[in-house]
């Protein structure tokens, strides 16, 4: 068989969206459950499945391997957490010395649930609005400085901050950020949320919009901060970043594909119900500026750029349009209809093509492909 559709499992976060996903994907939500990802891929924590000879088996089975990459459907209506993702190394060292405690792999204070990294690649289905890598250093202090002057009532506790700083290491400031007491970070949440901090040339009132909704929402938390130190960035439909391992980084609001390693490590820092190690964290930040490149699709037919072996991401849009493989893609359609090997797929239905046979698309369709990044160097040009 060389097209298999995809059956995929859903995971129901909090900062998920109650409509985005099933209204995407055209199921009822009768639960009203908020719907965060759909996982397509081998992962053994949620892995797809397929039609076989009248019953269902995993994708890993049908395709005779796990898959190095894990996709998914992302549908943003709270922050994410602030986190970020180890390399192999830090990966493995982590998975192992969890193992050798004893940590159970579903257990809350996990953070290791594998040996792989996790680099990642965001597209926006919907304008998607996320904080990412760490600004110029000078931004940075320019920013804490201007929100010291506009909440002079907040001096003491941001000087601290500025003090650290001017040590020369992000990391100082990092971990004096994280190392506020209790009342310190009530005290600036508080006031936050209750007054009208003024913008200035160095104060937008983005930053200041997405700290009063942080402190809304996770009340006394030091990652309240987080848009004086991070890159806040909106990519519009199309468009994408892609986020190494090692990068601080936080989905915002949103609906788009993310394609990444096939991991579930996540070290967190803040913004989240979820367990937080500032101590690990820290352990696999890169505490340098980092400004994630927006990548804009210039054809019908573009793959994301994006260093790493693992995946790739590649766009297509109508036309008719060939697909060569050699060990098999995950596509899911997110406009419009496709034709493949005497089969229909709608928006929001996604399909395993199995490798060894070129495949044809045609229809009026817009289409992501995630693939090994040595398939997609196969993936041939659009024929019209």
């Amino acid at each position: 068989m060389k097209i298999l559709k995809l059956y995929n499992q859903i995971k129901h976060y909090e900062w998920g969206s109650v409509n985005l996903i099933p209204d995407f994907i055209g199921v009822e939500n009768k639960d009203k459950r908020p719907c965060a990802e759909m996982w397509m891929g081998t992962h053994s924590l949620s892995p797809s499945h397929v039609q076989s000879g009248g019953k269902m088996i995993s994708l890993a089975q049908a395709a005779g391997r796990e898959l190095p990459f894990l996709f998914k459907l992302l549908a943003v209506e709270k922050p994410l957490s602030i986190q970020a993702h180890p390399n192999k190394a830090q990966a493995r060292e982590g998975f192992l010395r969890e193992n050798m405690a004893g940590i159970p792999i579903d257990a809350y204070e996990r953070n290791y649930k594998d040996t792989n990294h996790k680099p990642e690649i965001i597209c926006a289905i919907t304008p998607f609005t996320m904080m990412a890598g760490f600004r110029e250093a000078e931004n940075i202090r320019l920013s804490l400085k201007a929100f010291m002057s506009a909440a002079p009532q907040l001096k003491e506790i941001i000087a601290v901050l500025l003090r650290a700083f001017d040590s020369g290491s992000i990391a100082v400031f990092f971990n004096a950020l994280f190392n506020l007491s209790k009342s310190e970070k009530e005290y600036a949440s508080d006031f936050i949320i209750e007054n009208k901090i003024r913008e200035t040339e160095d104060l937008s009132s983005e930053q200041l919009q997405l700290m009063k909704k942080f402190a809304l929402q996770y009340h006394a938390d030091a990652a309240i901060l987080s848009p004086l130190y991070l890159n806040v960035i909106t990519i519009q439909r199309g468009q994408a970043v892609f986020i190494p391992a090692g990068i601080l980084h936080a989905y915002i609001y949103g609906f788009g594909v993310e394609l990444m390693s096939s991991s579930d490590n996540v070290l967190r820092g803040g913004l989240t119900p979820k367990h937080i190690d500032i101590e690990e964290l820290m352990k696999v930040l890169k505490f340098s500026a980092f400004i994630p490149q927006v990548l804009s699709p210039d054809s019908d037919f573009f793959r994301y750029p994006s260093p790493c072996d693992d995946f790739s991401l590649i766009l297509l849009r109508g036309g008719k349009n060939t697909l060569p493989t050699n060990s098999g893609a995950i596509c899911i359609v997110t406009e419009g209809e496709l034709n493949a090997a005497d089969e229909t797929f709608k928006k929001g239905e996604s399909f395993y093509v199995c490798g060894g046979e070129d495949i044809v698309f045609s229809g009026n369709y817009s289409l992501f492909v995630a693939s090994t990044a040595q398939e997609a160097g196969a993936v041939g040009a659009q024929t019209t």
